[in-house]
């Protein structure tokens, strides 16, 4: 299964970051083959629609769990549409790799 973290670099000690669509990159985890893949969001920069736009690049990678502090209105059911589960994490100083480990646990 494939998740997606979003974080505010692109190592496995950066930290979760808060925003789900102006994310500064999404962690591609693939639970099964250990595969990690650090993505930088185009969209973070976006006039609007930053949410709905990364919810169509998360969704292109077979996404089907998605880790994040927080998601805006819009984004819920258009997720529920693609039947990618929604994970809200409020822990901001959870590193990539602890997360990644809880997974796991």
């Amino acid at each position: 299964m494939k998740v997606a973290i979003t974080s505010n670099g692109n190592s496995l000690e950066s930290k979760l970051d808060q925003r789900f669509g102006r994310c500064g990159y999404f962690t591609i985890y693939d639970t099964e083959t250990k595969g990690i893949e650090f993505l930088p969001n185009p969209n973070k920069d976006a006039q609007e629609g930053a949410g709905p736009a990364s919810v169509q690049l998360v969704a292109s990678r077979n996404v089907q769990k998605i880790i994040s502090g927080e998601f805006g209105i819009k984004i819920k059911s258009l997720l529920d549409s693609l039947k990618i589960q929604m994970i809200v994490l409020k822990q901001p100083e959870k590193s990539i790799r602890e997360i990644i480990d809880m997974l796991h646990n």
